[in-house]
C-alpha cells in the first residue's frame, strides 16, 4: 500500500498527519527545511475563537496605506515590482468588504471553535505533553478613543455570535495585572480563548508522530509531481521519486507554487512575523494583544514572548530589524514598568505566516484532483485552526462527512 504523503511539516501538516495515523493511515511527511525552526514554533501560541473577521476587512486597505510610511508600523508591503504580489494585493482589496466579511464570519468561529474543543481533548489525551495550555482567555487592551471605539463594536458583534466578551476598565486591567502598571484606556477580554507555548506543542506532536510510525524525509525539495487522469501518482523530489496513494499539500507560504506545479491557482503570500522571549519580570500574567500596534503578548512560566507585525514578503526570510523594533518599542509604551532588553539578532524569531487574500484558509480537495488535498492559508492562526484542519482533512481523506460546513474555504475558489 502506498503511504499518503503531506507535504509541509508544519503544526498544520503535523496535525493532519496525527488524525490519519488514528485512522490506520500510512504516512510520510516530505519538508523542505530540517523541522529544527520553522512559522509553528516561534509564534504567540494563541488559540483564538474570538478571531472571526479575516485579515481582509473593511479600513485595512485605509490602514495600510497610511501603514506604508512607517517601517514599524504593524502591517506592512514593501513596494516592489512583482505580478504575485499585485494580483495578491487586487484580490486583497476585492475581499476587504462588508459582504465578504458577514459570509466568512460563520466559517472562521465553526473552524475555531471546533480546533479549541480539539486542543481540550488533545490536552486531555496527552497529559504528558506540557503544552502550558493557559486557558485564561485573551486581553484587547486599547489607548485610544478610535480603537476603544473599535473594540467595543467589535465586542458586541462576538457576542451576537455567540461568543463571550467582557469590556474591561482600567480598574479591571488592574487586577487582572496586578503585578506592573498597565496604561490602557480599556481592553475587552474574550474569556474563550487560549494560548500555549507553540515550541512544546511542536516538539511533542513531532516526537509523537515519530513513535507511532509516521515517516519524516527532512531538507528535500519538490520538483514536480506524476499523474494521470486527475489523480497524482508520485511526486518528484531532487532526493528522489516518492509514490502517493494521496498528497496533502500543507506547506504554508510555499503551497501557492507547488499549486502551480498541478496546475491550479492558489493565491499566497508569505506574512512574514517576528517575536522573542524575555524574562518575564515583573511578571504579566494575562495573555494579551496590544491593538494599536497589534502585538501579541504570551507569558509562559518564568518568560514572556513579544510577537507581530505583518510584513507582506513573498517568501523573503531576512530580519527587517526596524519591525522588531516596532514590537519593543510597544513593550513600555504599554507596560512601563517591564525590564525591556531589546534582543539581540540571534534571538529574534522570525516565520512566514501563509496569507490568502480574503483571509480564509484552503481546506480541501484540490480542483482537478481526486487524491489532492489543501490544508493551506491560515495567516496568523496556524497554531489555532491547526486541529480543525487536520481532522478535516483527515476526514475528507476517509470520505467521511466533515464535522463542519466547509464551502467557505474552498480550495478552488481563485482557480475558476
Amino acid at each position: 500500500m502506498k503511504p499518503t504523503l503531506i507535504i509541509g511539516g508544519g503544526i498544520v501538516g503535523l496535525f493532519s498527519a496525527y488524525f490519519l495515523q488514528k485512522e490506520g493511515i500510512e504516512v510520510t511527511i516530505i519538508d523542505r527545511t530540517d523541522l529544527q525552526d520553522n512559522c509553528s514554533t516561534g509564534n504567540a501560541g494563541m488559540i483564538v475563537p474570538s478571531h472571526i473577521i479575516p485579515l481582509a476587512a473593511p479600513g485595512m486597505i485605509t490602514k495600510g496605506i497610511s501603514w506604508m510610511f512607517s517601517s514599524k508600523s504593524p502591517f506592512y508591503i514593501h513596494p516592489r515590482l512583482d505580478y504575485k504580489l499585485l494580483q495578491w494585493c487586487l484580490l486583497f482589496f476585492k475581499s476587504a468588504n462588508e459582504k465578504q466579511v458577514k459570509r466568512s464570519i460563520p466559517f472562521l468561529k465553526n473552524l475555531s471553535l471546533l480546533s479549541k474543543s480539539l486542543y481540550l481533548e488533545f490536552k486531555a489525551e496527552h497529559p504528558e505533553a506540557a503544552l502550558a495550555l493557559a486557558e485564561k482567555g485573551l486581553m484587547m487592551a486599547y489607548q485610544t478613543e478610535a480603537v476603544e471605539k473599535e473594540e467595543i463594536e467589535f465586542a458586541h458583534l462576538a457576542q451576537k455570535h455567540g461568543l463571550e466578551a467582557e469590556i474591561l476598565s482600567p480598574r479591571d486591567i488592574q487586577k487582572i495585572e496586578p503585578n506592573l502598571e498597565v496604561k490602557a484606556r480599556g481592553a475587552v477580554l474574550f474569556p474563550g480563548d487560549a494560548h500555549l507555548d507553540p515550541g512544546a506543542l511542536y516538539g511533542f506532536l513531532k516526537k509523537y508522530l515519530e513513535e507511532k510510525g509516521v515517516k519524516f524525509q527532512y531538507t528535500t525539495q519538490v520538483e514536480g509531481f506524476e499523474g494521470l487522469g486527475g489523480r497524482v501518482q508520485a511526486v518528484i523530489t531532487d532526493k528522489g521519486r516518492f509514490e502517493a496513494d494521496k498528497v496533502m499539500l500543507c506547506g504554508g507560504s510555499w503551497s501557492g507554487e507547488l499549486a502551480k506545479m498541478l496546475g491550479f491557482s492558489l493565491p499566497m503570500m508569505g506574512g512574514k512575523g517576528y517575536s522573542f522571549i524575555q524574562e518575564n519580570k515583573p511578571k504579566i500574567k494575562q495573555a494579551t494583544i496590544l491593538t494599536e500596534m497589534k502585538v501579541a503578548v504570551s507569558p509562559y512560566g518564568e518568560n514572556v514572548r513579544f510577537g507581530g507585525t505583518m510584513e507582506i514578503a513573498g517568501t523573503n526570510q531576512s530580519i527587517n530589524i526596524n519591525r522588531v523594533k516596532g514590537i519593543f518599542e510597544s513593550i513600555n509604551r504599554y507596560y512601563p514598568d517591564f525590564e525591556a532588553k531589546f534582543p539581540e539578532e540571534n534571538q529574534i524569531w522570525k516565520g512566514l505566516r501563509p496569507c490568502s487574500p480574503d483571509g480564509l484558509p484552503y481546506i480541501g480537495f484540490a480542483p482537478g484532483y481526486s487524491n489532492v488535498l489543501v490544508g493551506s492559508g491560515h495567516s496568523m492562526m496556524g497554531i489555532s485552526l491547526a486541529p480543525a484542519t487536520g481532522k478535516i482533512l483527515a476526514e475528507l481523506h476517509e470520505q467521511k462527512a466533515t464535522a463542519i460546513e466547509i464551502s467557505g474555504f474552498e480550495v478552488g475558489r481563485y482557480a475558476k
